[in-house]
Parts: C-alpha cells; structure tokens; sequence
C-alpha cells in the first residue's frame, strides 16, 4: 500500500477571545461551525457532500461542547447531514491531534478530503457536579470548575504528578535556572511580535471574525506593554518570594475555534485551489506530569527526524507558549535552533490559548507562512498537561 501526499488547502481562525470577553456569548459549537462555514467558503468549488469526514480537537466536552462538537459543527454549518465528524482530546494538544489523525486517514486512502480543527471555550467551561456516593445524601455537595487544570483527582496518582500546571512552570525555571526576568522578556516579546504583525496585517488572510461579535483581532494582545508593567505583577503560585511564574508571563484563558482543509491529489483537484502546504511527519511523547511543559523537547526531535530535517532545515516554528519558563526550558534543550524562527508573529502569551484550539491555530498559521515565504520548512508543536509532548512537520 502506498502512502499519499497530505495537503493543507486553506486554514482559518477566529480571533482569540479573553476569558469573560468578546467571544464568552458564542457557544463552542458554534464557534467550532463558524470556521467549518468560513472554511467551505472559501473553497466554493468544493461540493461539501465530498468531505469524507470532519475531526475536531475539544479539551473539554462538558458543557455546549458534549456530544461529539465536531459533528455539531457540521450540523450547525449547514453541510449536508452526509458528513461524519469525530471529536478527540489530548488536552492542549487536542486541536493538533485532529489534524494528524485526519492526515493520516487522507495518507492511507481512508479519505480524500477532511476538515481538522479544534475549538475551545473556557468562558463557557461549566461546573460540574459529581453523583453522590450513596442515594440521598443530607450534606453538601461540591461542584468542580471545569475550566482548567486537575479536578476530582484520582487519589492513586502521586502528589508529585498532579501539582498545578504554574507550578509545573515553576520546576521548569528552576530545572534550567530561568530568572523572572527573562520569563517576562520572552512575555514582552511575544506581545510585541503579536502587535506588529496585526498592524502589518499578517492575520488578515487566516482571522474569520464571528457574524455579530465586536471582535476582529486577538483579545488578550496587550500593545502598549512593558517590562516594567510586567515586574509589577505578584507570583501567581509561588507566594514565599522564590516565585516567577506571573499571568503575565503565562498564557491566558481564551476561547476561540480553528479549521484546516486537508486532501490528497485527487481531493486537491476537487478544490481547485493551489495548497499552502504539505504533511511530512509528526509525533507524539510522554514525560513526567510535573514536567509536561518540556514535553515537545522530543516530540520535535523525532518528528524532525521522521522528515530527514534538523533544526537548520526550520524557516518557522509554532511552538505553544503555555508558560514563559515553560518554552524557555525547552528552547533551552534545543541549543541548536535559532530562536529567531521560533513565533515570529507572537506566541500564546499575547494571542492566547483557547486549549483545543490551539494545536489546529499554530498549523495553521505555520502554512500560511510557509505560503507566504513560497518555501520552507515549518513545525507546529505544544506542550500537554498532564505530561506528554506533539510536534507536526509541514513544507512547502
């Protein structure tokens, strides 16, 4: 059995909302139809009865977003009730996870044409009430934020493993000796790259704003911000004075949704549009919960490998800024890469994280910029709570 050429068509994104923002009135579902609709759209000589199957990336599920989002998606977007759709989780590497599942169908002949995306709304994450352990219990009951992080724990996991995710950051920073100084640099830099970019218009041909929402851009990127300003922010989980870990130097709560088109030859011709990129290779790690911010470390490594590239091959790299220290620890494991390729038009700090979005945004907009330049070779990567690392290879 041969194994086909996988093509990214076209990718879009909605702007990035803020938690409690512009976006917190839009349901996931129909965050995750809206760049669905905005994806058929775009490519009108594509009958959408030819989509083999749609998969979408949720960290969630248990709220709007229960019962199979993607499929919602594909209802709430008008596409003819044909199309399946498939909704996976990997935490924060949910978004990227749908794209490589769907690639590898498309490189094994299970379909031609698909649609992979992710989509998240932490606004609307709802609280969750577990059911008592016996019938009618008198007490109260405890409801669970499910919004991020740990929750209802099982009591056999280690302590160790399930600290909070800033904490993770924290033994990341102490692991490589990264200062609060260079953690809020590295902030101030992604939001400067953000800012620069938008007013460049490099977004202006992924963003698909929302139908009657006052948001065109990314919510959370801070124009006019400072080092100073930075310094001026309290440790937000260390709080005997060792702390460096600070919201402005961590990503923020977000919402939003993200799309890609993937197809085959025969599904490029069905299109008729020229692809911004093609798959080479992908892979996935695991490492110790505590430490799940170093997870790309070798994830990229062997997808790297996977191609036949090295760092040197990379012209871009969307690496998840989840945490400052967090991408600083594994920028510090890479000695061979030059940062300067690394989030050129900012990172997760200033755009945001909307969790299961964001593995399908940085794919996204690493083939647009592999478009942009005409050639090259891009890798997307993320960091996933609870220990484990994906990186994805793109060229052009």
């Amino acid at each position: 059995m041969s194994i086909r050429d996988v093509y990214i068509v076209d990718a879009v994104r909605t702007p990035i909302g803020k938690f409690g923002g512009a976006l917190s009135s839009v349901r996931p579902d129909d965050l995750a139809a809206h760049v669905v609709r905005a994806l058929m759209d775009r490519t009108p000589a594509l009958d959408p009865a030819r989509l083999d199957d749609v998969y979408f990336g949720d960290a969630n599920g248990a709220g709007e977003d229960n019962r199979d989002v993607a499929r919602m998606a594909v209802l709430l977007a008008g596409l003819p009730v044909s199309v399946p759709g498939v909704t996976v989780n990997r935490l924060c590497g949910s978004g990227l996870e749908a794209v490589i599942q769907a690639a590898r169908a498309v490189a094994l002949g299970d379909a031609s044409i698909v649609l992979a995306g992710g989509v998240e709304s932490m606004s609307r994450a709802p609280w969750v009430l577990q059911k008592p352990e016996r019938a009618f219990p008198a007490g109260h009951q405890q409801l669970h934020s499910t919004t991020l992080g740990w929750r209802m724990t099982n009591p056999r996991m280690p302590a160790e493993w399930t600290v909070p995710l800033g904490e993770g950051a924290e033994l990341i920073a102490d692991k490589h000796a990264i200062t609060r100084e260079q953690q809020d640099a590295f902030a101030l830099a992604s939001h400067q790259k953000a800012a620069a970019a938008w007013a460049e218009g490099r977004y202006d041909g992924e963003v698909v704003p929302c139908a009657g929402v006052d948001l065109s851009r990314d919510e959370c990127v801070r124009d006019n911000t400072s080092m100073a300003a930075l310094a001026k922010l309290k440790p937000s989980f260390r709080t005997d004075g060792t702390g460096t870990v600070t919201a402005g130097n961590a990503s923020p709560l977000n919402d939003g949704a993200a799309a890609l088109l993937l197809v085959d030859e025969e599904g490029l011709k069905a299109c008729g549009r020229e692809p911004l990129a093609r798959i080479r290779a992908s892979a996935v790690t695991g490492i110790e919960p505590q430490l799940f911010g170093l997870g790309p470390v070798e994830a990229v490594q062997r997808a790297l490998a996977k191609a036949g590239r090295t760092f040197a091959d990379l012209t871009t790299f969307e690496l998840n800024e989840a945490f400052a220290a967090q991408s600083l620890g594994c920028l510090a494991e890479w000695p061979e890469l030059d940062p300067a390729v690394v989030n050129p038009r900012g990172g997760a700090i200033a755009i945001g994280h909307p969790l299961g979005a964001s593995g399908a945004r940085l794919a996204g907009s690493v083939a647009h910029q592999l478009a942009a330049a005409g050639s090259g070779t891009g890798l997307a990567a993320l960091c996933i709570g609870v220990g484990q690392g994906l990186a994805l290879v793109l060229e052009r």
